[in-house]
């Protein structure tokens, strides 16, 4: 046994060279050194705490949707929450305390079961709490910043609760997202009550139409490109003719053309260079500038500025 993992694995289970494959919505994805997950919040502390004095670079992981990770070997940790910081609490004036590794579709179908509003639109989200705050997820015209009261954040060694306005929350944005080194713990959101039934029908009504318009037979990480303001991503997608266009086995739905599906054995470079095609195109065409939702982990870019810089 290495001495890394002697000093992390009495904080939490740790897989060693886990394929991330196993471990995000589009399957993809290379070798891990150290995937953990830790045994609740105190030893997740610790464990941060131990990789910083080792200079071991990490990345702290939800449900693996919304994120392409590289196929190279990451000499490296990840950090998964979902199977431990997994409690929450509804409050009688419906208050909702949630951890980070909360599923947005389990809470949504628990809200709906204590009667009560505000987290319909998460019902088809397959992300995490902490991942959905960390970029303002949103379905519907609706997002979590619009029901989300503070977050707990372990920031510069102390637990803090931070307030919705503070947080800079605006459309897939968050200041989280300018912090990484800000580690999302639990949010606190405010539902309303309203009729159980009337809920039910919409998350429904809602799931039928993923179904009947949503590529959910294949591996994606749900929407690539956020909607500007000129006209939906998918739209403009359709209108480069692009739809249906494939780079190995990386194909930009037919179903719906603002996902891109893994048709069997895609490789992130594959997701990549058509998420590249489409924003070039774009451009070119409308003058429309792209902005991707999938976040792109690529190591090896990583690895590469850290040589320039050094040089």
């Amino acid at each position: 046994m290495d001495r890394i993992l002697e000093r992390i694995k009495p904080f939490g289970k740790v897989k060693i060279d886990e394929s991330m494959k196993q471990h995000t919505t589009y399957r993809i994805g290379g070798i891990v050194d150290y995937y953990i997950y830790p045994k609740n919040e105190l030893a997740l502390i610790r464990l941060l705490e131990i990789l910083k004095e080792e200079a071991i670079p990490y990345y702290i992981l939800g449900r693996g949707s919304n994120l392409l990770f590289h196929d190279s070997h990451f000499h490296g940790a990840i950090i998964n929450l979902d199977q431990t910081l997994n409690e929450f609490y509804f409050e009688p004036n419906g208050l909702l305390i949630a951890q980070a590794g909360c599923s947005l579709i389990n809470l949504a179908m628990e809200a709906m079961r204590h009667s009560l509003s505000g987290l319909e639109f998460a019902s088809g989200i397959p992300g995490s709490v902490g991942g959905g705050l960390f970029m303002n997820a949103g379905a519907y015209n609706s997002n979590l910043s619009n029901v989300l009261v503070k977050v707990l954040v372990l920031k510069d060694g102390e637990i803090v609760w931070l307030d919705k306005e503070d947080l800079e929350y605006d459309y897939r944005h968050s200041l989280f997202q300018k912090h990484r080194d800000w580690t999302i713990l639990a949010g606190c959101f405010q539902l309303i009550p309203k009729e159980q039934e009337e809920i039910r029908q919409l998350m429904n009504s809602r799931r039928s139409r993923r179904m009947q318009t949503q590529p959910l037979d294949q591996p994606c990480a749900g929407s690539v490109f956020r909607n500007p303001k000129e006209m939906p991503a998918w739209k403009i997608i359709d209108e480069l003719g692009l739809r249906g266009k494939r780079i190995g086995d990386a194909m930009i739905s037919e179903k719906h053309s603002n996902f891109i599906v893994n048709c069997g054995e895609a490789k992130a470079e594959d997701v990549h260079r058509l998420i590249e095609c489409v924003q070039i195109r774009a451009k070119e065409k409308f003058g429309i500038d792209l902005i991707q939702e999938v976040e792109y982990l690529n190591w090896n870019e990583k690895e590469d500025e850290e040589k320039d810089a050094e040089s």
